[in-house]
């Protein structure tokens, strides 16, 4: 088990540099900005589009087969699984009329005036409604946007860049006292300690993999006091990382945000940031007119 590769979640693909590594984070972030809210108040189309524009880029990219292969698969397989349990759950809308029935005698034959149905699907206990699809399609699609436009994000950002997008992006904000610097270092540390939670995880997992416990001899209630060991040993770990951290900035003399910043890049737009904020513009322009819920 290898939490390193098959869940790469928050880790940064340093090769190779791909054209959307190549993107300004400013941009990048729009474009994720774009991903995450034109689903609101969307048609179906909209949303799978969005779904395989997210599959289209990826494959554009470039990016290995390794690194994206397994994450994708699981990613889809729950998506797909949150669609159809909300499909066959109940959908909330309890309508209940009293039977209002003419005598049987003024009852005549009435052709259905159009070929609309609400109950779509009846089997027993299985019960699919117009408003369970719609919620099924919603909550699936949305799921799959907002974790791997995210992921994908992360994947070709820099978390230094990241950071100082951010902090480009949210400057205004400091005229009103608000403390930008430490903000944009808390999210960067946040960012780098993201590997050493899979890390420390991973590496509790094959300590009592390599123990051979025999969990069915053991019990439930000794099942559950070992894997509270297991946390309270991964808190253990997390704080000394933690603690570590905090030590090697303070050896280096790190007293405050302001006074120690350190700027691995220099945000500058070119042609092809312009280019995708171009292509940006048109994409808004899409679901406005044609992504909307009819």
């Amino acid at each position: 088990m290898d939490l390193l590769r098959s869940l790469p979640l928050g880790l940064y693909l340093e090769q190779p540099t791909t054209w959307l590594h190549r993107l300004d984070p400013r941009v990048k972030i729009a474009w994720l900005m774009g991903f995450l809210l034109t689903p609101i108040l969307a048609n179906p189309s909209w949303r799978f589009g969005l779904v395989g524009a997210l599959l289209l880029v990826t494959l554009a990219t470039g990016i290995p087969l390794r690194v994206w292969r397994q994450q994708l698969g699981w990613l889809l397989l729950l998506s797909s699984l949150v669609m159809v349990l909300t499909w066959l759950l109940p959908d909330g809308l309890e309508v209940s009329q009293p039977v209002r029935l003419p005598p049987a005698e003024a009852l005549t034959p009435l052709s259905q005036p159009t070929g609309y149905r609400y109950q779509l699907f009846h089997w027993g206990w299985l019960t699919i409604t117009q408003r369970s699809l719609e919620l099924g399609i919603r909550i699936g699609t949305l799921l799959f946007t907002l974790i791997y436009g995210t992921n994908l994000y992360l994947l070709t950002t820099a978390p230094e860049e990241i950071t100082l997008a951010l902090e480009s992006l949210i400057s205004p904000l400091g005229r009103l006292r608000l403390p930008v610097t430490e903000i944009t270092l808390t999210v960067t540390l946040s960012l780098r300690f993201i590997p050493l939670v899979l890390e420390e995880v991973q590496n509790l997992v094959r300590s009592v993999q390599t123990r051979a416990i025999n969990w069915k001899k053991l019990g439930f209630r000794s099942s559950i006091q070992v894997w509270l060991v297991v946390i309270e040993r991964l808190l253990e770990n997390l704080l000394l990382r933690a603690e570590q951290i905090a030590a090697a900035m303070a050896v280096r003399g790190f007293t405050s945000p302001d006074q120690h910043q350190v700027r691995w890049h220099q945000l500058v737009l070119q042609g092809r940031d312009w280019l995708a904020l171009g292509a940006l513009v048109l994409f808004c322009w899409l679901r406005l007119g044609w992504g909307g819920e009819g």
